[in-house]
């Protein structure tokens, strides 16, 4: 796992829609579902992931709303792990709105 500096950080997310940077060190993103129980399938499936590679987002669960923040803890800050990631999270989405 490597930290990132802000300036690659930022380049490495600029092609994914809808992801920030935060206090310079969490990555966020808000995704929005058609229905409620659509967001909990998410939670559950990102859960999942982040529970295999044993790093965990905060998630927040507002209806049909799920945000998500990640940082590496031990890092204090963005890693290439963060990142590759926030990828998956986004497939995963994909997957449950198509």
């Amino acid at each position: 796992m490597r930290k990132l500096t802000l300036e690659e950080a930022m380049r490495a997310i600029e092609p994914l829609d809808g992801w920030t940077i935060e206090e310079e060190r969490w990555l966020r993103k808000r995704y929005r579902f058609p229905a409620f129980m659509k967001g909990i399938a998410f939670v559950q499936a990102i859960a999942e992931l982040s529970e295999q590679v044993n790093h965990h987002p905060f998630i927040a669960i507002d209806y049909k709303v799920v945000t998500l923040r990640l940082t590496s803890w031990r890092m204090k800050g963005i890693t290439d792990l963060d990142v590759d990631l926030i990828k998956k999270y986004d497939d995963i989405y994909r997957s449950m709105i198509e």
